[in-house]
């Protein structure tokens, strides 16, 4: 794929958030939700390359735009697999808290997974760490083989964590081991993502979660050369129902889900920009007069190329942004 398309996905993630941003703190997280999924929609529609996306909003009965299957983009032929997620932290926008933001992944057809919407248990780490875990190890097996990668005793070594029930029995066996916790409410794709980054303070990430964002935050490691297993975990008979339905028997739910199943090949691109400020990258700034900051980072697979993208917008003569705070005000 062009290597251009890094900047144009870039461009989607920023609109996105810049309509979402809107909705910063004021209790409504289907506003926020709707509005950046708009402004992705119709961002993406100038980017010269045309896909389908395998990881959307939900299916076409229940998402008007972004849906499972939908073909979005301006090229001439379908050759992509595309995986959004406009707001991954709907509540931390209609909170006012941080790591909200907005990811766009990327890949050649067919090496992005259809993962059906339903939990998956996860684990995932930085490059210094890759090909230390498995998801069938013992957490304090795990822990210590990262804790060894990384030359770090045990009590210095950090996992994230969501605060969630579920959870219970994993945090306390890391409290057990000696490790430290940094528990996150929402936002399991930038959770994920900072395993990678050292200025986070974050080494592993240990969680049960949506298989959806597991796949985004696969392609998002994968460019930065970090690793990520999951396991397909339905919670429900309805989710169980789901997950056959798309043809994954009992046997194929059982299976360990490496980075390369999740993301395969090596030209994967991901895009993220922050909406409120976040471990990884800073929230949307209003300086008035119409103008705007946001902080984004683009990857590509192929290159191992990251970059950060300070960008200043104004709001008054981006055509899109126009339309979208008009319908969002």
């Amino acid at each position: 794929m062009d290597r251009d398309l890094a900047l144009s996905l870039v461009r989607v993630t920023e609109i996105a958030a810049l309509a979402s941003g809107r909705y910063m703190g004021r209790g409504d997280k289907i506003g926020a939700d709707q509005a950046a999924v708009d402004g992705m929609r119709a961002a993406f529609n100038l980017v010269n390359t045309k896909g389908q996306v395998v990881i959307g909003e939900g299916e076409l009965d229940e998402a008007p735009m972004l849906y499972i299957g939908e073909i979005i983009g301006a090229g001439m032929d379908v050759k992509a697999d595309i995986a959004v997620d406009p707001l991954d932290g709907t509540t931390l926008v209609a909170k006012g808290l941080p790591n909200a933001i907005s990811v766009i992944a990327m890949a050649p057809k067919g090496c992005l997974l259809n993962a059906p919407d339903t939990y998956m248990k996860k684990i995932a780490v930085g490059p210094r760490a890759a090909g230390k875990i498995h998801i069938d190890s013992t957490i304090e097996e795990n822990l210590y083989s990262v804790a060894k990668a990384l030359n770090k005793d045990i009590s210095d070594l950090t996992v994230i964590i969501q605060d969630r029930e579920r959870h219970r029995d994993i945090i306390d066996e890391v409290r057990k081991i000696g490790a430290r916790i940094k528990l996150f409410g929402e936002g399991d794709v930038a959770a994920a993502i900072a395993t990678a980054f050292e200025d986070t303070g974050v080494d592993i990430m240990i969680s049960i979660g949506g298989a959806p964002e597991g796949v985004i935050a696969a392609s998002a490691l994968k460019c930065m050369g970090g690793d990520f297993q999951g396991r397909l975990y339905p919670m429900s008979d309805k989710e169980m129902e789901r997950c056959k339905s798309l043809g994954w028997t009992e046997e194929k739910l059982g299976q360990v889900l490496t980075i390369d199943d999740l993301a395969k090949g090596n030209d994967i691109f991901f895009a993220a920009t922050g909406i409120s400020d976040g471990d990884l990258l800073k929230g949307i700034v209003y300086y008035g007069d119409n103008l705007a900051k946001t902080h984004s980072v683009v990857m590509r697979s192929k290159t191992g190329t990251i970059r950060f993208v300070e960008a200043r917008h104004r709001l008054d003569k981006n055509n899109i942004l126009k339309e979208l705070l008009k319908k969002h005000s």
